[in-house]
């Protein structure tokens, strides 16, 4: 909200009460936390509104998959709404996506497919068609469960060359898993959590380093620390190790 408010207050070519081209400004937060902002660009046949202009800005720098959205007024007027085009516009394209909008009770964040009862959803191939939920679950709960890694660790994952991760409060389980890294959301491994391993941070070993990459114990744990800062020698962690099932592919 408050870069989508700078945005705008910034760039508006209209005073207070008065009437211009550029008058709400957007902005989105895609899946790895960068935001990206826009203004509107209005126009009698139908420019753009903030939050297109902040998608395209956001798809041109390289996001895919896109966390939440607001738009704002300028001169600090709130927090407004989409418009009925953006709201399908949502659906379509990010069904999955939080809408921070105005409500009477406040200030709420809602699925952009809530905002349309009784959706419908548009795709270049099918046209329009019933909007299946099933289909557009919210990442962090459609198909198996989420590690989370670094994007410095991707090509070591990739290669195999890393088939450990130690974690701190941040429990994963056997089984079908997938593996994402925050650097690009449209990068997600298939792999198999094949072991789990609960021990001190003080008992991690050599092997443990190796598995991740690295040497020793020690380099190990200061890794950690880069991570945790908190962790001391007498936490317990979770030694994962698991398997990448197809090296190639990214979903």
């Amino acid at each position: 909200m408050e870069l989508a408010c700078r945005t705008i207050d910034a760039h508006t070519d209209a005073g207070p009460y008065e009437d211009g081209i550029h008058t709400v400004g957007a902005a989105v937060m895609a899946a790895d936390y960068r935001m990206f902002a826009g203004v509107n660009l209005y126009h009698f046949t139908g420019g753009p509104c903030a939050e297109l202009v902040a998608l395209g800005a956001a798809r041109a720098q390289g996001a895919r998959q896109m966390r939440c959205i607001v738009a704002v007024g300028n001169h600090r007027r709130g927090v407004i709404g989409p418009c009925g085009r953006d709201r399908q516009i949502f659906v379509d394209y990010y069904p999955a996506m939080r809408v921070i909008v105005p409500t009477p009770a406040g200030l709420r964040s809602v699925l952009a497919v809530d905002l349309m009862p009784l959706a419908q959803r548009w795709t270049p191939e099918a046209g329009m068609n019933r909007f299946d939920p099933s289909l557009h679950l919210e990442p962090e709960t459609a198909g198996p469960p989420i590690v989370r890694f670094h994007p410095r660790y991707l090509e070591a994952v990739r290669s195999g060359a890393k088939t450990k991760t130690t974690r701190f409060r941040d429990p994963a389980q056997l089984g079908r898993a997938r593996l994402v890294f925050e650097s690009d959301p449209e990068v997600v491994l298939s792999a198999e959590v094949t072991g789990i391993r609960h021990c001190l941070a003080s008992d991690l070993t050599d092997q443990d380093a190796q598995a991740e990459g690295l040497t020793t114990a020690a380099e190990l744990r200061e890794t950690l620390k880069g991570h945790y800062p908190d962790l001391s020698g007498t936490d317990e962690v979770d030694v994962i190790t698991f398997q990448v099932s197809d090296r190639e592919g990214a979903t």
